[in-house]
């Protein structure tokens, strides 16, 4: 890529972009045309011109992570396969996942390998929660669980005790000339816990301790929770003993009580229902899987091809292969299985796979990719990149280097670029 002296930017693979194409974009950005307007190409043809749920392997490369922020932009659940050069980052993980909006998430390469767990991930991705299917829980036996924990619990720190601890934590331990203290440092200790609880009749319980009552414990319990978070002074919380007034002296009951929750996802235990306020999004249908070409998958897939036709033969070309280059392979067959299973298309980038069509970018595909470099007015753009930049007067061993050159492998979306 050069500057020309009238500022007109010329593309070594697309030729004359235009004069104004500077003013707008980063020229290191433009050092990333290719893999840009290939993402474009391939997201085009992943989603046919219409939204819907769409897989990315190899999203930390630089054509996978073009293809995660085009297709969420335009629109799209993208669930994202980060390869196993940057599975182990986490940071990289959550930029990723950053750029795959909600419903779309990321995921590194491992977890693909489990193509149930792969598959149950894109399901939910693509059909969201079913708040319906929310309304089969059963108050009742939130209720009877409650109790049994209440009467494990008493059972297990009873009055007798001075604390609600362990028995274990009132046995002297340490050498005899701390015994004579060691009363006065436990009250001391355990003048921090609450204290234990007097035997509760199970009949009792189940008479007087009805769901409506639970509800209103649950409610206090709720506060003291708030209360805690928000630093505030808090008394201490005794749950035994709070049934227990309960049982002796019935809560009134409200209408913040008795009306539906209004906290999602706080389950009631008057009636069926956990909670409103939060909308699940659905991605939609997979309509098709973009597959980034790593170096690891490039080689197990020639390894394969090679081996022959027979599931035997391939098997065993797999079995010797590194590692990573094994879990390329499965993992970006989960990925093309998940879409082809849909009925969806699986498009290649940054490489050639076997059986596999690659993108081709298109006229159209590279101004797509330029719009998208451009900076708006409030500083963002939709594609974005992450780029080392070298410059020839601090470093001269770069000075003989084209603005882009990165033909050595690098982990992840790094590319080099010399300004001089």
């Amino acid at each position: 890529m050069a500057v020309g002296p009238t500022g007109s930017v010329e593309h070594g693979r697309y030729g004359e972009l235009g004069a104004d194409i500077a003013a707008g974009i980063p020229l290191e950005y433009l050092a990333l045309l290719r893999p840009a307007a290939e993402a474009a190409a391939a997201v085009k043809a992943a989603t046919s011109g219409s939204k819907g749920t769409v897989l990315v392997y190899g999203a930390t490369q630089p054509t996978g992570i073009a293809a995660v922020q085009l297709a969420a932009s335009a629109g799209n659940a993208v669930v994202a396969v980060v390869g196993g050069e940057h599975s182990g980052n986490d940071e990289m993980l959550d930029v990723v996942k950053g750029l795959a909006t909600e419903p779309g998430t990321a995921v590194p390469e491992e977890y693909a390998l489990v193509k149930g767990a792969f598959r149950d991930l894109v399901g939910k991705t693509t059909n969201g929660d079913d708040p319906k299917s929310w309304a089969d829980h059963n108050a009742d036996a939130f209720l009877a669980d409650f109790k049994t924990n209440l009467l494990d619990y008493v059972a297990a720190y009873p009055d007798t005790l001075p604390a609600a601890v362990s028995k274990d934590k009132l046995l002297f331990s340490g050498k005899e000339k701390d015994r004579e203290n060691f009363r006065t440092n436990m009250d001391a200790y355990l003048s921090q816990f609450p204290p234990g609880e007097a035997p509760i009749d199970p009949e009792q319980l189940n008479a007087y301790f009805p769901k409506e009552q639970y509800a209103s414990w649950k409610a206090k319990f709720g506060q003291q929770t708030t209360a805690v978070i928000s630093g505030d002074d808090t008394p201490d919380f005794v749950p035994a003993r709070l049934v227990r007034n309960q049982m002796a002296s019935a809560d009134p009951l409200g209408d913040d009580i008795l009306k539906a929750a209004e906290v999602p996802y706080e389950f009631d235990v008057l009636r069926p229902n956990y909670g409103t306020g939060l909308a699940t999004a659905k991605g939609g249908p997979v309509s098709g899987a973009i597959i980034v070409v790593t170096p690891a998958l490039a080689a197990a897939a020639q390894a394969v091809e090679k081996a022959g036709k027979s599931i035997r033969s391939k098997a065993e070309a797999l079995q010797f292969l590194p590692e990573s280059q094994k879990n390329a392979y499965a993992a970006a067959r989960s990925v093309i299985q998940c879409a082809e299973a849909a009925g969806g298309t699986v498009t290649v980038v940054g490489g050639d796979l076997p059986g596999f069509k690659a993108a081709e970018a298109a006229d159209a595909d590279v101004k797509e990719a330029i719009s998208a470099m451009e900076i708006a007015e409030d500083g963002s753009s939709r594609l974005n990149f992450f780029l080392q930049v070298y410059r020839a007067g601090d470093y001269p061993v770069y000075a003989d280097y084209a603005v882009h050159r990165a033909t050595e492998d690098l982990a992840g979306p790094r590319i080099v670029v010399v300004t001089k």
